[in-house]
């Protein structure tokens, strides 16, 4: 008979002694199972004892984590968690080095747990910690023991970070300010920094006195791509906390310091790849400055501000420079209201009064005056080029720039807040000081040709801009390294491509729906669908890397997760940092037997998704959640680094089960899969050479007999 459920069995080691294997009851108090290990080995005062994993983080167990522990479990035996507090918050405030040393090495470690944590702030801990850096008195590995102790043990939020004072804040931005300095210690200091602006208001004013643009700047033109990592993720989040009077003077200044051709210089051409969480900085970068346009991009045009009606004189002026002015005033109105139309403007009398529709508001008319104005030909050329065609036939370019810059908009996602965990950065917009206004000019070409491709009529404008925004989501998915690279891709995405590119992507509906092309369908699907299953599993047996859900600071924490090679049982465990390759089954110390788990969940259903629901999870992570649920009541959370590993871990994970495969991927998969065999199976009928029947042979039947295997 299997044991049962509330009885694991575990080891439990103690230094110099042989391990007990115990059988432990969950239902019994942790002291009491405490005592009879401490009895086991001749110890007394159980009470100074706790029990911690041997492997991994090595975190206490306490009656609230204890239903964690699986059998076969190796647990050690520790002094308890407060004796621990007390014993390092002693030894730190010795007065010998080497001692001091080895308590806050051990420190750093601990600091994690967040049992120890609670134990050690509440005997003034942090406190004692943030003397020893304003001191400045602690060096080297000392400084940095202390200030990572520091780190974890305020992430856990326990106490407010706006307790910090004013001189702990200084000291720490003197390390980042200073030219030479240990990159342990400049790397935990910007950490620390960042987590200031995040967590406190009030402490984002005192940093950013503290902190110089200049000298983050100047962090990212090292070679360690750790430190360019902390110091973009700094500047981020002054960037994110700053008032929004103050960003536009910010921007100002990062372009002043030349910030987005050190970036391109020293971060995405440099000589390492970009790892995950740079990616991310990037992308949050990336996010932040485009949401400088949303003030524009919301602001309506006043039809009776002279100021901004003398922008779309200029417009005016530009294209039609040439004609000079009537001197009446009737024939001025009448000549205007001629050169609007020409110019695509929907009022041609007042044409102030199609930029009052938010979005784009405004942030249109800059498109199209940095379009004239810089590159004044292309502007003429596009503006001439349609008022000399045919009414019907003309590209209505006022029309279309408006309504292309909302869709920029909506495809760049300007005004939304980063995704947390998204790393979809564009590495052209780092190539160019107004990237905005350049991508605007390059995509208004295109829809002035995609037009002409498409020989569209006014009736057809709604169609061409919505192939317009298929041209260019398909060519950013290409991620070209230069603006001259986008031009090249979306060169490459005529009209004509874009309707091979839906005919392949799509079987025709009118080609697939006579009675035998529907049976041989049937037919095939099952064994699609079995393909399809076993490639899920086999994914899931090559394993995938995690993110550690709720990692707020920059630092590589990792778990990875792999199915058994017999599909019985889920390993899983903690990793130091990001795998290049397969993770070996030794290296992950804990599994789920896949006989107790009950249910997969997704997005909000999520455990992990309703413990943050106050922190407004943003949409992105929400649809990369999902959560295995075992046995007893326990849960494993995930959170997928892109939507093609959360379908295939969804998928495999069900067809684990025995359920459904219902993710996108999956009926995108099997409707790809099933065109292909079947074009394949129509493609050798069609090759099938029918030999001529015989002549007919008088009272006897024809030998010849034909018949097509389907399979």
């Amino acid at each position: 008979m299997p044991p049962p459920a509330d009885i694991v069995k575990v080891a439990i080691e103690w230094p110099g002694a042989n391990a007990q294997l115990i059988e432990m009851d969950q239902k019994r108090p942790l002291p009491s199972i405490i005592r009879e290990v401490c009895d086991g080995w001749s110890l007394s005062g159980s009470e100074q004892f706790a029990l911690r994993y041997a492997d991994g983080p090595q975190l206490y167990i306490t009656e609230e984590s204890r239903s964690e522990i699986k059998n076969g479990t190796i647990l050690r035996l520790a002094i308890s968690p407060g004796r621990a507090a007390r014993q390092l918050l002693e030894r730190i405030q010795s007065h010998g080095i080497d001692a001091r040393l080895e308590a806050l090495k051990e420190l750093a470690k601990l600091s994690a747990d967040p049992t120890f944590a609670t134990e050690f702030i509440n005997m003034e801990g942090i406190g004692t910690l943030a003397r020893l850096v304003e001191s400045g008195t602690h060096f080297g590995e000392m400084l940095a023991f202390t200030l990572t102790a520091f780190l974890e043990l305020m992430d856990h939020g326990i106490v407010s970070w706006d307790l910090i004072s004013l001189s702990f804040i200084k000291q720490i931005a003197g390390y980042v300010n200073q030219p030479m300095v240990d990159v342990s210690i400049l790397q935990r200091s910007l950490a620390i920094l960042e987590s200031m602006v995040l967590n406190s208001h009030s402490l984002y004013h005192r940093v950013a006195q503290e902190i110089t643009v200049g000298q983050l700047i100047g962090h990212l033109q090292v070679s360690n791509q750790e430190i360019q990592t902390y110091a973009i993720a700094l500047i981020n989040a002054l960037f994110l906390k700053a008032p929004e009077d103050r960003r536009q003077e910010m921007a100002s200044t990062l372009a002043q310091k030349h910030l987005r051709s050190i970036i391109l210089n020293h971060v995405i051409r440099g000589n390492r790849p970009i790892k995950a969480e740079m990616a991310h900085q990037l992308y949050v970068l990336q996010v932040l400055t485009f949401n400088l346009l949303e003030e524009r991009m919301m602001t309506k045009m006043d039809p009776n501000d002279q100021t901004q009606r003398d922008v779309i004189f200029e417009l005016r002026r530009i294209a039609f420079d040439g004609e000079n002015d009537p001197t009446g005033t009737e024939k001025r109105k009448a000549l205007y209201a001629k050169d609007y139309k020409m110019l695509g403007f929907t009022n041609h009398v007042n044409p102030a009064m199609d930029f009052t529709q938010t979005p784009p508001g405004m942030l249109a008319l800059d498109n199209m005056l940095y379009l004239a104005k810089v590159h004044q030909d292309t502007y003429i050329r596009i503006v001439l080029e349609n008022s000399s065609r045919e009414d019907k036939h003309e590209c209505p370019f006022g029309r279309c720039a408006i309504d292309l810059t909302r869709i920029l908009c909506e495809i760049l996602q300007v005004g939304e807040l980063p995704n947390e965990g998204c790393n979809d950065y564009h590495p052209m917009f780092f190539t160019h000081d107004r990237a905005w206004e350049e991508f605007f000019c390059i995509c208004i070409q295109l829809l002035n040709k995609t037009w002409k491709e498409m020989r569209a009529t006014s009736e057809d404008f709604n169609k061409v801009m919505h192939v317009v925004r298929e041209q260019i989501t398909r060519a950013l998915a290409m991620k070209p390294s230069s603006l001259d690279q986008l031009k090249n891709k979306l060169r490459g995405l005529s009209y004509s491509e874009i309707l091979r590119l839906r005919q392949s992507e799509r079987m025709s509906q009118d080609d697939f729906q006579s009675p035998p092309i529907i049976e041989l369908r049937e037919r095939i699907q099952p064994e699609i669908l079995e393909l399809i299953k076993q490639q899920r599993l086999n994914r899931l047996c090559e394993g995938s890397c995690f993110r550690k859900v709720g990692n707020r600071r920059r630092q590589e924490k990792f778990w990875f997760c792999r199915l058994s090679l017999n599909h019985k049982v889920l390993h899983y465990g903690d990793l130091d940092e990001s795998p290049q390759g397969e993770v070996p089954f030794e290296m992950l110390s804990d599994k789920i037997p896949v006989s107790d788990i009950k249910s997969v969940v997704t997005g909000k259903d999520c455990p992990h998704m309703k413990e943050k629901s106050a922190l407004k999870q943003n949409k992105e992570v929400l649809e990369l959640a999902f959560s295995v649920l075992y046995d007893p009541d326990e849960t494993l959370n995930f959170v997928a680094p892109n939507k093609y590993e959360y379908c295939v871990w969804t998928d495999g994970l069900c067809a684990l089960l025995g359920r459904e495969m219902s993710s996108d991927l999956t009926r995108s998969d099997l409707d790809t899969l099933i065109s292909m065999e079947m074009k394949l199976r129509l493609l050798d009928l069609e090759n099938i050479t029918i030999p001529e029947a015989p002549p007919p042979v008088p009272k006897e039947p024809s030998s010849y007999n034909f018949t097509y295997n389907y399979s």
